[in-house]
């Protein structure tokens, strides 16, 4: 099997915008990564799209009738907040196996206000209101009150990952909000399900990323080598069946399958990776994501946040691109921003936000429901 190389990427700035449709959204983004590697849609032979919300679907083929139908193959895919992932790895998956030499995969969604999750179309008995919540606010307060049981976490440690993320956003363009929100403005925000508060929410946005994907031989023939980036390890995982899922859903064990597969398939550590980008929907996800991703021992997460370990200059700065708190979260197209931003480090283009030397990179996104991808990249 060939290796497998992102040659193009790019995403637009996150934010609102209802004047727009979704194909118009992910058409954009599309036509920035093909300019980023100085490539048209006529030179893509598949494209694969990440997209959950169009209940009409075929999203992929609405962006060619905006950007050019070449006849060439198209996918689209749904998988809760993995979605953009999916749809990268199922592109990367079509060139490493020889299938195809280049291909174009985009994530896109339009978010509407409010809470996701809860009853859904569940039959039997609801849990809402019953046996908890399946809001994703609660369902994430649960599992930081779970880790705050165990390990001791305080609500002001969970408050630094806002206060983290929501500084390394004034640094980055793209991001919906690019503001500093000290401690206690985080802690005094309103409560939504304790411990996160408002702030330590992930924004509902409008957004889209998109990835070119190319053969080593293809990326050599185009000479486009040069900012390159190596798809190192390609990973995607669901939950395995336990008891409490019945009640309370488990969010860390698909990561930790996950992270260890990854390492597997790319003969790396945890101590090899420069930079994260991971699943921060709520500031209790973050911290829990530390430790299933091997960033830190079990137990030790509210001490790294503590020290400073995870932000900009620390030992392994992690969401250095605001993350979902102030980016934003647009569920389809977050996987494949994600790549966008660690593949930026890895080029040496991150400007203010640089991770300094980074070689390799780490993005996870995980779909409550379940699905888990990790992608490791690699600077060329």
């Amino acid at each position: 099997m060939t290796d497998a190389y992102v040659v193009g990427v790019d995403m637009i700035k996150f934010g609102r915008f209802p004047e727009k449709s979704v194909p118009d959204i992910g058409a954009e983004s599309a036509l920035m990564a093909l300019d980023d590697c100085g490539l048209g849609i006529q030179d893509m032979e598949a494209l694969y799209c990440g997209n959950l919300g169009q209940a009409s679907g075929m999203v992929g083929q609405r962006i060619l009738q905006q950007i050019g139908q070449t006849g060439i193959t198209v996918v689209n895919v749904s998988n809760a907040c993995a979605t953009g992932a999916t749809a990268f790895r199922e592109a990367w998956a079509s060139v490493k196996a020889g299938l195809y030499d280049i291909v174009i995969a985009v994530g896109v969604e339009q978010m509407g206000k409010g809470l996701l999750g809860g009853a859904g179309g569940a039959t039997g008995i609801p849990k809402e209101g019953l046996l908890g919540s399946g809001t994703m606010p609660a369902v994430f307060a649960e599992a930081g009150m779970e880790h705050a049981r165990k390990y001791g976490t305080t609500f002001e440690q969970f408050a630094k990952v806002s206060v983290k993320n929501h500084h390394h956003s004034t640094m980055n363009p793209k991001a919906m909000y690019q503001i500093e929100t000290p401690l206690e403005t985080v802690m005094n925000a309103e409560m939504i399900s304790y411990p996160n508060t408002k702030l330590m929410c992930s924004v509902n946005v409008d957004g889209s990323a998109a990835a070119v994907i190319a053969s080593e031989r293809k990326a050599k023939e185009l000479g486009l080598m040069g900012r390159a980036v190596k798809v190192r390890a390609s990973v995607m995982t669901s939950d395995r069946w336990q008891e409490r899922d019945l009640v309370m859903p488990d969010v860390n064990t698909c990561t930790r399958e996950a992270a260890a597969k990854a390492y597997e398939m790319a003969g790396l550590g945890p101590d090899d990776i420069d930079l994260v980008e991971l699943h921060d929907c709520f500031a209790t996800a973050e911290i829990l994501h530390y430790e299933n991703l091997g960033l830190c021992g079990d137990g030790e997460a509210g001490r790294v946040i503590d020290e400073g370990e995870v932000a900009l200059g620390g030992r392994i700065p992690v969401n250095v691109s605001g993350g979902l708190l102030s980016k934003g979260h647009p569920l389809g197209a977050t996987g494949i921003a994600n790549i966008y931003e660690v593949s930026t480090h890895l080029r040496g283009e991150a400007g203010e936000r640089q991770v300094e030397g980074a070689r390799i990179g780490m993005t996870h996104v995980i779909g409550l429901g379940s699905a888990c991808g990790i992608h490791i990249l690699e600077r060329a």
